[in-house]
């Protein structure tokens, strides 16, 4: 491939997920780059990347990879270092690998967080829900690590998408990082609200997103609706142990998510959150959000636009009397939406090129 003025990385592009986003958002902008990824599968990420200019490696020969991308943790660093990128500028979005690609010129990392595995590992593979290779994973970590560490000192400048992220890449990196908050993708139109449920939680269902512990607030408050977004490994085990007020609706298209965001009245999130988009996208649709207050929340949820619930106090009781509150509350829509559109697509794009010089 000849030089380019301008390419993109991503780790891989198999899911609908914050960081794929942030990258739908880059192919706006940049329609003409270039983006290099190691796995790609069009059936299961965001339809703009269909027409951009893909590039693969070996990895994403092999189709059940491209289904099951943690089953390619193992090969992962290498085969992102022999990734090549000819360009002036290297754009990469990395939550833990595309760092890590050979870039001829300037990289600018756009890091959503350092490896979860490698610094929030306790976190990021809480209990036995998660799959047996990656717990054993553990293993060969250290090794990871110095591959991890070689490659963020290749880059030229680290972005973060939150104080948080900013605060751990100082501690892992050494290494100063501005904020630049991901976009929201907010329709031009929003579905009416059609009072489809009480409270909605978009998560994946993974350890770390604690979609069990909201199913303990919600056999907590039977008479409250309880509506479950996402899909991952354990929705078999939480659809079983989940009561009759909570209803799973699996995996769903852009246009279904926002009807459940204007159908509902309260957010819910528990987990812990590099930047968590999703207090952004209910506050779109006029809704506030109950959350943690750890992670990216705290640069998200304000007063007016949600309830934050201190780490130490994070129990069924807490999230119960924090939910009644705002249930019963009287949120202004009006402040909420304009509080997310201050994380418009334009605004974050705008700011990364007033840090990425020459984008």
């Amino acid at each position: 491939m000849e030089r380019v003025p301008l390419a993109l990385a991503h780790d891989y592009l198999t899911q609908r997920g914050g960081a794929e986003r942030v990258v739908a958002a880059w192919v706006q902008f940049a329609p003409a780059a270039p983006l290099f990824t190691n796995l790609y599968e069009p059936s299961t990420t965001f339809e703009e990347f269909r027409s951009v200019d893909i590039h693969t490696g070996r990895l994403n020969q092999i189709a059940y990879l491209r289904h099951h991308h943690r089953a390619a943790l193992p090969f992962l660093a290498r085969a992102t270092n022999a990734t090549n990128i000819k360009a002036d500028i290297t754009l990469a979005s990395s939550s833990g690998w595309a760092h890590g690609v050979s870039a001829s010129n300037y990289l600018a990392v756009y890091c959503h967080a350092p490896a979860r595995w490698l610094y929030q590992t306790d976190r990021y593979l809480r209990r036995d829900g998660f799959s047996l290779l990656a717990q054993s994973s553990r293993l060969w970590f250290n090794h990871l690590r110095q591959w991890d560490q070689a490659a963020q000192r290749r880059a030229d400048l680290y972005v973060v998408n939150s104080s948080a992220t900013q605060a751990l890449v100082q501690e892992v990196y050494g290494r100063d990082a501005p904020i630049v908050a991901p976009p929201v993708d907010i329709p031009s139109v929003m579905p009416p609200g059609d009072n489809r449920g009480d409270v909605l939680v978009v998560a994946r269902l993974l350890p770390y997103k604690n979609v069990d512990l909201a199913l303990e607030v919600a056999r907590a408050m039977p008479d409250v609706r309880f509506r479950i977004v996402g899909s991952g490994p354990l929705q078999e085990s939480l659809t079983s142990q989940s009561s009759s007020n909570v209803t799973f609706l699996g995996a769903i298209g852009d246009e279904e998510l926002w009807r459940e965001y204007a159908g509902t009245k309260v957010h819910l999130a528990l987990s812990h959150e590099d930047f968590g988009i999703t207090p952004l996208e209910a506050a779109a649709a006029g809704k506030p959000t109950v959350a943690r207050r750890s992670g990216g929340y705290i640069d998200t949820i304000t007063p007016t636009t949600g309830i934050l619930i201190a780490e130490d106090d994070l129990n069924v009781a807490a999230i119960v009397e924090s939910l009644h509150v705002a249930l019963n509350g009287s949120w202004m829509p009006n402040e909420l939406e304009r509080h997310a559109q201050q994380f418009s697509r334009t605004a974050h794009w705008t700011a990364l090129q007033a840090v990425v010089h020459g984008l």
